[in-house]
């Protein structure tokens, strides 16, 4: 199978992880996959992902100091996969996984995904359970002096042939049950505080074991690689191996951590193509928070939400809404469902950073198959702030923009547009 089939558009969807943290339960998910089907698939989302320790006994987002339990149990079966916790998934009981689930999901005419971490689980290892397919037990293809520096569910698996077998047998349960999207962490880049070293690449076999195992499995299944930053060096093994990876740590709504991702779009935008996409991460709007304890409405205002989405599309990302997408709001349902601004998305519309400065950045694409034209000036700083663009020398006809918030249609002088902008604020224009 060609694996940038999978996905010719940046997937769209929703996460559990920035509301539920590691506690969602099935009946939540179903909720969401709900108001997903009926507010948001019009307009192209359509996968529901359930993120982190579905397998965790007695996971509890609230306590932050056992977020990830260190020593936990997890539901495991006699071949040392891991299996939905049934106190929060009822339907996998009996060995059923997250089959029923994900057909469910798929009733609605959506997708379905999970989080999985790198590696086998402690526990397996622990008690020697065996690799399906093989005579060998979890013990001897697990190192355990690799773990995750952030979450010790995990051992390394070895680069061998019991190794590979152990993916491929998680990878076929998988696609048995009907996954369509895997968001696999602490494998983009394992020292993740470090952008540029073979160490934070130290595991890209087991992402080739991944990749292997999915070619195997005979079902198209994305596969998203965190956490990032993804390191610029290794784009080739990204694009050959996956379908997104991270270009960021976790991305939440915070003005600092949206601003930085101007550069990182920088360094990336060249390697945006059909199948293969650079992630700029989880879009934090809505409600957020529920499942740590501390429900919440994002930190974002209107004006950088818009900034965000604008810089998202124009580049090219995929979008994933960490909202409880039962209690979306209005303008939140707004932002997320504007055709004008999604339209931009599609991998045809080829992004390119004009201009960048500590106070400003300016963006412009162009559709390779429609011809359509689209100019984003964004203002970085902390006060009102005009953006200009001169380009005569890139389209020297252009008549007319629109500007495709507002819908206000914009005269061009001199192949010359300009906004006022408030502080964090953009705008984004459909050049004719």
């Amino acid at each position: 199978m060609n694996k940038n089939a999978f996905c010719p558009t940046p997937p769209m969807g929703w996460n559990s992880y920035d509301y539920y943290g590691t506690a969602v339960t099935e009946e939540q998910v179903k909720a969401n996959a709900r108001a997903m089907a009926e507010k948001l698939k019009p307009f192209g989302w359509e996968y529901v992902v359930i993120d982190i320790s579905w397998y965790a006994h007695g996971a509890d987002g609230t306590d932050q100091n056992y977020f990830y339990l260190p020593f936990n149990t997890a539901e495991l079966d006699e071949y040392a996969r891991l299996q939905p916790d049934p106190a929060r998934f009822p339907s996998a009981a009996g060995g059923q996984g997250f089959k029923p689930l994900a057909d469910y999901i798929h009733s609605l005419g959506l997708k379905f995904g999970i989080h999985i971490m790198r590696g086998i689980h402690r526990q397996a290892a622990h008690q020697h359970l065996r690799i399906m397919g093989t005579d060998t037990t979890a013990d001897h293809i697990a190192e355990p002096n690799n773990v995750c520096r952030w979450n010790p569910y995990m051992y390394g698996v070895r680069n061998t042939p019991e190794g590979q077998a152990y993916y491929d047998s998680i990878i076929q349960q998988y696609a048995d049950w009907g996954v369509d999207f895997i968001k696999c962490d602490d494998i983009c880049n394992t020292d993740n505080l470090n952008d540029h070293t073979e160490l934070g690449y130290a595991r890209k076999h087991e992402i080739e074991m991944l990749s292997s195992a999915i070619q195997k499995a005979g079902r198209p299944i994305v596969l998203s690689l965190s956490p990032g930053p993804a390191i610029i060096q290794k784009s080739w093994h990204y694009a050959k191996h996956a379908n997104m990876w991270r270009i960021s740590d976790d991305f939440w709504d915070e003005w600092p951590l949206l601003k930085d991702m101007f550069p990182r779009c920088e360094i990336w935008q060249d390697h945006v193509k059909a199948g293969c996409y650079p992630d700029c991460d989880m879009l934090p709007v809505g409600r957020l928070g529920g499942g740590f304890g501390r429900e919440r409405a994002t930190g974002f205002t209107r004006d950088e939400q818009r900034t965000m989405m604008n810089l998202w599309c124009l580049f090219g990302s995929p979008l994933m809404v960490g909202a409880e997408l039962s209690l979306l709001d209005d303008w939140t349902l707004s932002l997320l469902t504007n055709q004008k601004v999604l339209a931009m998305l599609t991998p045809d519309c080829r992004p390119d950073q004009i201009r960048r400065t500590e106070d400003e950045a300016v963006w412009v694409a162009e559709n390779q198959k429609t011809g359509e034209r689209y100019l984003g000036l964004f203002n970085l700083s902390d006060q009102e702030r005009e953006v200009a663009m001169d380009f005569g020398d890139l389209w020297p006809e252009t008549a007319q923009g629109e500007e495709l918030w507002s819908g206000e249609a914009v005269p061009v002088a001199e192949s010359r547009l300009a906004a006022r902008l408030a502080p964090h604020a953009s705008a984004v224009y459909r050049l004719s």
